[in-house]
């Protein structure tokens, strides 16, 4: 049963602090299926491994499907952690305490900044296509990813499409970290996360089975399968 808090976070009571709890990607997007219920919205999902579940909740829910490019600044010597996101219009977003505590220069984060940039650029023209991206003014739009570890990526993508103009945000996230879902919370509409988990070491691969990078190559084929197929009748 979902069981939703004061503060509309959606979330399954017996995943709760539990680990590997997905199959892979799509088995965690059939499980966000389940407790989403909208019938007019945009699901964007986040590049690259909100891809795969993005396209199970949208093909489930019979909605259109698109991209919301971002990409987290990652450090030199790790690039699982980033100090920052950047964001398909180009704004960006940086975790100033992580940049002091890891003794980055300032000739560094920008390096990391100028990169990034042009990563999400290269990500908007392959992932894209040259189409444009959906008209969202005054729209619900259902915001998916894989995880939510820090939230500093999802943080920015939703800060994008407010100046977008939509209407109603929602997140949608298979698993997440207690104080990153709670602060994106407060800036949605809803957030849905069936696997929440409070430990101080958290890794979104931890909430999965079978957990594989997802290449920019499998992203841009499932988002050209998912133009060419038909929306499932029910969720699957």
């Amino acid at each position: 049963m979902t069981t939703c808090n004061e503060n509309n976070i959606y979330y399954l009571p017996r995943l709760r602090e539990c680990q590997s709890v997905f199959l892979d990607r799509t088995h965690a997007g059939r499980c966000i299926t389940d407790m989403i219920k909208e019938s007019d919205a945009v699901v964007l999902g986040i590049p690259a491994g909100g891809i795969p579940v993005a396209a199970v909740v949208a093909r489930a829910l019979g909605l259109s499907l698109d991209v919301a490019v971002v990409s987290k600044i990652t450090l030199p010597w790790n690039t699982e952690a980033g100090y920052g996101a950047v964001a398909f219009d180009g704004s960006l977003l940086l975790n100033e305490a992580l940049i002091v505590r890891s003794g980055l220069s300032r000739d560094q984060v920008q390096a990391g900044i100028d990169k990034t940039r042009i990563k999400v650029t290269e990500r908007v023209r392959r992932l894209r296509g040259g189409k444009p991206m959906s008209e969202l003014s005054a729209k619900t739009v259902i915001v998916v990813d894989d995880g939510l570890a820090s939230g500093y990526t999802m943080q920015v993508a939703i800060e994008a499409l407010a100046r977008c103009g939509v209407g109603r945000m929602i997140v949608a996230v298979p698993t997440g970290h207690a104080a990153a879902v709670e602060k994106i919370a407060r800036q949605v509409h809803a957030l849905y996360c069936p696997n929440i988990r409070s430990a101080p070491r958290f890794a979104v691969a931890d909430a999965y089975e079978n957990w594989t990078d997802v290449s920019e190559s499998e992203a841009e084929t499932i988002l050209k399968a998912v133009d060419t197929v038909p929306p499932a009748e029910t969720p699957v």
